[in-house]
């Protein structure tokens, strides 16, 4: 298994960084995750962090040196971030339970599967074009796919940011489950927070990565959200592999690569089947090593009536956290 990975996080405009990301790899299965603390909730970033840490945890208990039903180990996975963050607020005595969105991959076989809460996104590419993207659980996302608003509304629906769906709310998430998706050499996974596709269109995303290595194209996009966003950008983050199977992507030699690109290369050949290897529980320091709209079939876990209880209960909690940070 050979792939190149580059990760940075930028803190924006705010006072605090709540993103986290991270990755996880042994002999026969890569995990890539992100998640974003949200900033209307205290300590959103504890929740990420918290998030973050269960997942890999698991992943090191399970993945031997693969993991057997991954659709199953990512609900798990996610589920069981969703309690220990509640544990988290039981055992530190806060008196609101920290939230976070998250979005999660896991390539073993040549075969991707992902899962998502919230709005963190995954874009899967190939050739510089878009094959998935994750759906936001927002309710504009749900207003579109009911044919109640428009794709174009998308950036500027008064609702874009009501969440129906994250880790730490009152309520289980409802995980969202990609089928298995067959990885070609020179495919690119894109993890990212809300700080980034919200202030970029997918086409121009696209294009900055498939023009550049990962190296490269990350801190070009992180650049030109920040820029787009001024002085009151959000947190921006992002987490991209260059997919190279089990050698060097087509026309991609090591001769032609420079060193700051060698370095991304990850090969996970030589290692012990019981070795894992994780960069999840450091913090998001920068420089650590057209989107088609969701398939008409996908069919929201959340009723009309569940969505409406959800932004409202999120959103009395985030005025309940601003209250305390008064």
């Amino acid at each position: 298994m050979q792939f190149s990975v580059y990760q940075e996080s930028h803190i924006g405009g705010r006072k605090v960084n709540q993103d986290r990301m991270g990755y996880s790899f042994t002999r026969d299965a890569l995990l890539l995750v992100l998640a974003d603390g949200m900033g209307g909730h205290l300590r959103g970033e504890i929740a990420a962090a918290v998030a973050l840490q269960s997942i890999s945890a698991l992943f090191q208990q399970q993945a031997t040196p693969y993991v057997k039903k991954p659709q199953r180990f990512l609900e798990e996975a996610l589920l069981t971030a969703h309690r220990d963050i509640h544990q988290y607020r039981a055992e530190h005595g806060l008196a609101e339970t920290p939230r976070t969105t998250i979005v999660a991959c896991l390539i073993q076989h040549n075969t991707a599967t992902w899962a998502h809460c919230g709005d963190s996104r995954l874009y899967w590419m190939r050739d510089g074009q878009v094959l998935a993207r994750t759906r936001d659980h927002s309710h504009v996302e749900s207003l579109i796919a009911k044919g109640l608003a428009r794709p174009s509304e998308r950036a500027t629906h008064p609702d874009r940011n009501k969440l129906y769906n994250c880790l730490g709310a009152d309520s289980p998430p409802k995980v969202e489950i990609s089928a298995g998706a067959g990885m070609l050499p020179g495919d690119l996974m894109l993890l990212c927070s809300d700080g980034l596709w919200s202030m970029l269109p997918d086409d121009d995303m696209v294009r900055r990565l498939h023009s550049q290595t990962v190296v490269r194209a990350v801190p070009d996009l992180l650049q030109a959200a920040l820029a787009a966003a001024g002085s009151a950008s959000d947190n921006v983050t992002a987490l991209a592999i260059m997919w190279q199977g089990s050698s060097l992507v087509d026309g991609v030699g090591a001769s032609t690569l420079a060193a700051a690109e060698l370095s991304t290369v990850v090969s996970t050949e030589a290692l012990p089947q019981g070795l894992h290897s994780t960069t999840i529980n450091s913090a998001p320091v920068p420089g650590q090593a057209a989107a088609p709209a969701p398939q008409a079939d996908a069919i929201d876990a959340f009723d009309d009536d569940e969505i409406e209880k959800a932004i409202a209960e999120i959103r009395g909690a985030i005025e309940k956290s601003s209250q305390i940070l008064k």
